[in-house]
């Protein structure tokens, strides 16, 4: 038996008999998890969150030795919100909605309302004073597929605990090795939203949380509800056509996916030509795309120009450019006069901030192929450069920068035509729904002033634009971290054309057919906002790779999350507003 690699020899990867067993083991216990009682579940959940807190600092300092992340830098935060805050969020989420169930109702939302187009919104957060306090000027609505109505939105919740399936099912989660809370957090919401025992494979990228997590874990593990494993590409080819696995979820890539639906080469092809996947069990992925960030031009000052060239460079910079909802085309108003500056700052802060380790397997390469593939490409610091490319035609249909996500540290620029902020967004959802591949995420960075003067063609920019995840002035990635968000491609992708996947990961509320979640955030950071008359509390955020105190501040948003209560709040503040 083949040890993971933190040496621990608790997640195992394992011979084919071995995974028989664990299956096996799975399939004995999948009725009795699917028939467990709410209050069960609940009490399971919150002595996951206590484990979390006790090795939150374990699986933290096993990721930034994995990833050669400075452990003294203020980049080590990046850990702690995207590992274990964001799981500790998505199990108050759905501790929330297992309360709400157990008292025979479910949760209850202030305004729901329903657009001229007939689709239904319902805003998710904030919901506490905490919410409220902590991210300040955050906010999240949930927007239902065509056909939800607000009176049969309790229709389409929690589908699960409406009709269980007592029979039980056993879910292959295929974990994502670029954000070290992606495979756990797929893995419970398949427990806990699909009411299935689930199968973790976690990638070979970040196989050293096996035996962390199923510490954290330790009472669904005890129970025979969950199992860790480790392995490569084979492993994960024997469990997906494994007559005991009833469905698989898969984070990763198009090219993933479609290996296990259809095969390899030349019996792939025609398996597709006739329509015959290999796969013959239900499937939902998540495969990431390629992220625009719009922006709509407008009246900005110097300052502005700089703190939103500090959001664009986190969306590129963030894990090292690692992130499926990472920005990697930059759509800019050709005759905005304040362009060249924006893009100055952004170059600007490209060459400025310290270099990153390349640690996702491939970055490299791909990094190098994109600069090579541009002769005029901008190169900046760092080993393998970081990179902005400039002077693409929004028409030339080969150009790879639109149609395959780079997964690294390099940022394109598209300049679209526009002569106002109403005349621009339609020219640019009109792009980034046609020509960008893929529907995960997508931004936009509008001035408040914009917002007023363009209010109808900013509706409509957002209504318009078809993506999972739509952040207005705030990096859509905000919607994976907030668990009561959605998380997903936008509705409509097949496994022919698998696009950035089907299904949905992330959604504490348990909505069966929302569309997309839009998050928005406030254009200013504190104080700046309050001189321009924007109540929001929210400074630099941690998130931000240039926030100098996000070190300090990410443990204790994550102490906070494990263990909520009125004193961490100033521990958080005081650090906050030093970022």
């Amino acid at each position: 038996m083949e040890q993971c690699t933190d040496g621990t020899g608790t997640g195992s990867a394992v011979d084919g008999a071995g995974l028989d067993r664990v299956i096996g083991d799975l399939r004995a216990h999948a009725a009795e998890w699917a028939a467990l009682g709410v209050e069960r579940k609940i009490a399971m959940l919150l002595t996951a969150r206590r484990n979390l807190g006790r090795w939150g600092q374990r699986w933290v300092d096993a990721s930034v030795a994995a990833k050669r992340i400075d452990p003294r830098s203020p980049w080590t935060g990046e850990e702690w919100l995207g590992g274990p805050y964001a799981l500790a969020a998505a199990i108050n989420g759905l501790t929330d909605t297992l309360s709400a169930l157990a008292a025979g109702r479910l949760p209850k939302f202030k305004v729901v309302t329903t657009r001229d187009d007939g689709r239904v919104v319902v805003p998710v957060f904030p919901r506490s004073v905490f919410d409220r306090l902590l991210l300040s000027g955050i906010t999240a609505e949930v927007w239902m597929q065509p056909g939800v109505g607000a009176s049969g939105l309790a229709e389409n919740m929690a589908a699960f605990y409406r009709e269980p399936n007592s029979r039980g099912r056993v879910a292959l989660v295929l974990g994502a090795g670029n954000v070290n809370s992606i495979p756990p957090l797929d893995a419970l919401f398949r427990l806990i939203a699909r009411g299935q025992v689930v199968l973790l494979k976690m990638s070979p990228v970040n196989d050293y949380l096996a035996a962390t997590l199923e510490k954290v874990f330790e009472p669904f593990v005890a129970a025979g509800y969950l199992r860790v494993v480790c392995g490569g590409a084979e492993a994960g080819e024997y469990l997906v056509r494994h007559d005991g696995i009833d469905e698989v979820h898969i984070t990763g890539s198009a090219a993933t996916h479609d290996a296990i639906v259809w095969g390899v080469g030349e019996e792939a092809a025609e398996r597709r030509r006739r329509g015959e996947p290999l796969l013959d069990k239900p499937i939902t992925s998540e495969l990431g795309g390629v992220g625009p960030v719009i922006v709509v031009p407008g009246r900005w000052s110097a300052a502005d120009l700089r703190y939103q060239a500090e959001n664009v460079v986190t969306m590129k910079l963030h894990n090292g450019g690692c992130n499926c909802v990472a920005a990697q085309v930059l759509v800019l108003p050709r005759e905005w006069p304040l362009r060249g500056a924006f893009l100055d700052e952004v170059r600007r802060l490209m060459r400025e901030l310290p270099p990153r380790t390349a640690f996702y397997p491939g970055a490299v390469n791909r990094q190098r192929a994109a600069a090579a593939a541009h002769p005029d490409a901008e190169l900046f610091v760092g080993d393998v450069p970081r990179t902005v490319i400039t002077g693409l035609d929004a028409e030339r249909t080969d150009e790879r920068c639109f149609s395959s996500e780079v997964f690294g540290e390099v940022l394109a620029v598209v300049d679209l035509p526009g002569n106002d902020a109403s005349s621009f967004l339609d020219n640019a959802v009109a792009f980034c729904n046609r020509r960008l591949a893929g529907t995960l995420g997508v931004n936009l960075l509008v001035h408040p002033r914009t917002m007023r003067e363009a209010e109808a063609a900013l509706d409509r920019a957002i209504a318009g634009l078809e993506y999972g995840a739509v952040g207005v002035n705030v990096w859509a990635a905000i919607a994976f971290l907030l668990a009561q968000a959605t998380w997903g491609a936008y509705p409509g992708h097949t496994i022919e054309n698998i696009g950035s996947g089907i299904g949905v990961v992330r959604n504490s509320f348990l909505f069966d057919r929302p569309q997309k979640t839009v998050v928005r955030g406030p254009f200013y950071p504190f104080p700046r906002s309050w001189l321009h008359g924007d109540p929001s509390l929210l400074p630099k955020p941690p998130w931000f790779v240039t926030n100098r105190t996000a070190h300090v501040t990410a443990p204790r948003v994550a102490a906070f999350a494990t263990d909520p209560g009125w004193r961490h709040v100033p521990g958080i503040f005081w650090s906050a507003l030093r970022g």
